[in-house]
Order: C-alpha cells, then sequence, then structure tokens
C-alpha cells in the first residue's frame, strides 16, 4: 500500500523531468454544462500522456543492478512511450511490448525514443503474458503500467497538482483503464479534503474497475474492441483496487459514440486533441453520468491518437452530435422529383454529402424509387425540421440513422 508521504516524495523525485501541466477554465464547456470545468491537461506531457510521471518514478528507483540489466514493459501504447522515453534520458536498455493493433503513433514513436519494439497478442493482456516471459527470459525488470506502487504514486502528483492549482472542486473526474490513475490521484485527493467526489469513467466495453468494485474483487472481462484503447484493460490491477475501494466514490461508463463526440468537442471548442481513452471524462459529463456538481476537474490523459483513426472518431463524433445524418426517402420516379427533394433540403440550409438511387429494392411501388441521403446538418433539432418538410412535401422516409 502507498501513502501520501510516497506521492509527495515521487513529486520531489520526478519535478525536473515532468511538465507541471495546466488546469484551465472552459467558458465554453462550462455553458454547455451548467458547471464550472477545468481541464487537467496531461496530453501536454512531452509523450503526449500522464504515463511518465509513474514510469519515471519506477525508473528512478531501480537498483544499479537493475538499471544495467534494463527493463521491459507491457503498454497499449502511452505507458510504454513514457517508459522508453526516460529509459534512453537515463541510459537504461528498454523493451517494449505493445498489441499487434496498438496505434501506429505510438508503436513509432517507441522505436524513435531507441527502446525495442515487441507486438504480441490482440489486446493489452496479451501482450502484458509477452512482457512477462522476455523478462523472465532475459533477467529484466518488468515496469508494470498501473500494478505497482512506484508508478501509481508517481500517477498521484497530478492530484497534488489539481489541488495547488484549484483547492475549490467539487468532483474530479478521471479515465479509468488499470486503475493506477485514480488510485494514485483518488489517495491524494481524499487525503487533502474528503469532500471532493471522484468519478471514475470507462468505456462501456470494457468496464473493468466497475465490474470489480460491485464484486469487490478484480474479474477478468472479455475481450472488446473500443476507440480509447488507452483504456482497454480487461482486468484491474490488485493495488489499484483496494485503494479504489477506499477513494473512489463511482464508476461510469460512456459508450463509443460518446467517446468520439467527446474527441470532436475537445477538439472543436478547447482545439485540445485528445485520444479517445482521454475524452471519457469530458463524454461522462456532457452525458450526464453522473449527479451534478459545481466545480469539477476533468483529466484529459493523453493526446496520442492516429491520424488516420481520428478522422474516423470526428466523423462518429458528427454522427452522434446530430450534425451527419442519413436517412432513406421514397419518391416518384419521374423526371423532376430528385431536383425537389434537392432543392427542399436545400431551403433548409443542410448540406448533401452524398447521395444514392435505388431501384427495385425494398417495398416500392413500380413507379417509385428510394433515394438514400447523408446529410450535414447544425443539429437534431434541425433534422428533424427537415424530415418534417419532407414529409409536408409528400416525401415519404424510410429509413433514419
Amino acid at each position: 500500500m502507498i501513502t501520501f508521504v510516497d506521492v509527495e516524495e515521487a513529486r520531489e523525485r520526478i519535478k525536473d523531468h515532468i511538465y507541471l501541466s495546466p488546469f484551465p477554465y472552459s467558458e465554453t464547456i462550462s455553458r454547455m454544462t451548467g458547471c464550472r470545468v477545468y481541464f487537467k491537461l496531461e496530453n501536454l506531457q512531452m509523450t503526449g500522456s500522464f504515463k511518465e510521471r509513474g514510469a519515471l518514478n519506477r525508473l528512478l528507483l531501480l537498483s544499479p543492478e537493475e538499471a544495467k540489466r534494463g527493463v521491459v514493459a507491457a503498454s497499449a501504447g502511452n505507458h510504454g512511450m513514457a517508459v522508453a522515453f526516460h529509459s534512453r534520458r537515463l541510459d537504461i536498455d528498454a523493451t517494449i511490448v505493445m498489441p499487434v493493433h496498438a496505434p501506429l503513433i505510438k508503436v513509432s514513436r517507441v522505436r524513435q525514443y531507441g527502446a525495442h519494439s515487441v507486438l504480441s497478442g490482440e489486446d493489452y493482456d496479451s501482450a502484458f503474458n509477452e512482457a512477462e516471459r522476455l523478462g523472465r527470459e532475459k533477467g529484466l525488470t518488468f515496469i508494470h503500467a498501473f500494478n505497482d506502487p512506484d508508478v501509481v504514486s508517481g500517477q498521484g502528483t497530478i492530484g497534488l497538482e489539481i489541488y495547488e492549482q484549484n483547492s475549490d472542486l467539487d468532483a474530479v473526474i478521471v479515465p479509468v483503464g488499470g486503475g493506477g490513475l485514480i488510485a494514485g490521484i483518488g489517495l491524494v485527493i481524499k487525503t487533502l479534503n474528503p469532500r471532493i467526489r471522484l468519478i471514475g469513467v470507462q468505456a462501456q466495453a470494457l468496464p473493468s474497475m466497475k465490474v470489480a468494485l460491485e464484486k469487490s474483487a478484480a474479474v477478468r472481462l472479455p475481450p472488446a474492441a473500443t476507440i480509447a484503447d488507452g483504456i482497454a484493460v480487461r482486468s484491474v490491477g490488485d493495488l489499484p483496487l483496494s485503494l479504489a475501494k477506499q477513494f473512489v466514490d463511482e464508476i461510469v461508463t460512456v459508450s463509443e459514440g460518446e467517446i468520439a463526440n467527446a474527441v470532436l468537442q475537445l477538439l472543436e471548442i478547447e482545439k485540445t486533441v485528445a485520444e479517445g481513452a482521454a475524452a471519457v471524462s469530458l463524454a461522462a459529463l456532457i452525458n450526464k453520468k453522473f449527479s451534478p456538481a459545481k466545480n469539477v476537474g476533468l483529466i484529459v490523459s493523453g493526446g496520442n491518437i492516429d491520424m488516420n483513426l481520428i478522422s474516423r472518431i470526428i466523423e462518429k463524433g458528427l454522427i452522434q452530435d446530430g450534425r451527419l445524418s442519413r436517412f432513406s426517402v421514397i419518391l416518384s420516379d419521374r423526371p423532376g422529383a430528385l431536383s425537389q427533394l434537392s432543392r427542399c433540403i436545400g431551403d433548409l440550409g443542410a448540406n448533401i454529402m452524398h447521395i444514392a438511387h435505388s431501384r427495385g429494392f425494398g417495398e416500392m411501388a413500380i413507379n417509385e424509387t428510394e433515394v438514400e441521403l447523408i446529410l450535414e446538418t447544425t443539429g437534431p433539432d434541425h433534422i428533424d425540421r427537415i424530415h418534417q418538410e419532407l414529409v409536408r412535401n409528400g416525401f415519404r422516409i424510410t429509413t433514419n440513422d
């Protein structure tokens, strides 16, 4: 078990090589949610995530013999980059094992930082098993991503900074994967002010901490895909779970669409690049997953998102936000009908992104045709107005996504 003093000592140990990330107030998100919202921007760390704190603290506590032999870590990406970056700086040989489908940006950065990169398995847990095997085989010290007291102490330094930057908080919202981040922050925040609520957020696809707290034991969940790859952990650590039992008030989950929309909101409103795992805290706030709080601190835990993925996430976020809409319309198969449909949509201020004809399929009369449309709109109210006006003009809407 770790103590508040352990976290204070970790901060003193790592302070010269870790960025004291800002904790700014967001006027726009605050108006949207009815809370005073502050973002702890850990995506601005050198390797793009909070993981540097725990990784560096653990590396600095290696014995000279351990440092000479080298280290190994399993990671979905961010922990691996943090271990790789600080190992190079400390002249320690590092091997990072990542899932074969880890984001390309994370794989390439690990290699750029000079570590040996090994791709193994479909998910974090498979990579973890291979990292443990390599550690035993080669005599490497295993640097756990979350189930290690020195790593948790390092992550807890975020809690110290948050409280010093704004002690007038009612709730702190934290992304949760293996649990190291919320465990460290929870220990600090609840020690300094037990009245501050600590709320963890997980992807709906892999709610490992939520299930563990409900069953009072770590449970290994089946594999599942999520755009929040940084928190896609099937089983939480024993140490984080024991701390979560003491300090976490609630764990909530968010859907893939809600995560995508939160990534989009951070990009569009805050001009902040956040990966899926980092955006879950905002997703939970926007979608009212917990009871309201006046002053809320949100951890933006990382910004390492693949550019190929971000375009798909933006599209999914636009759909979730009601700014992309797809539906089909049945119209008379005669000259001018399509022109009338297009003109009606244009008059209502929507932009047609895609249009496709279909004849002969579905329940249409012989003199009818089906047109599938994807429209760019301003939101759900705009979509409703378009549907109402199309129906008023004699068009029949058959499908609506």
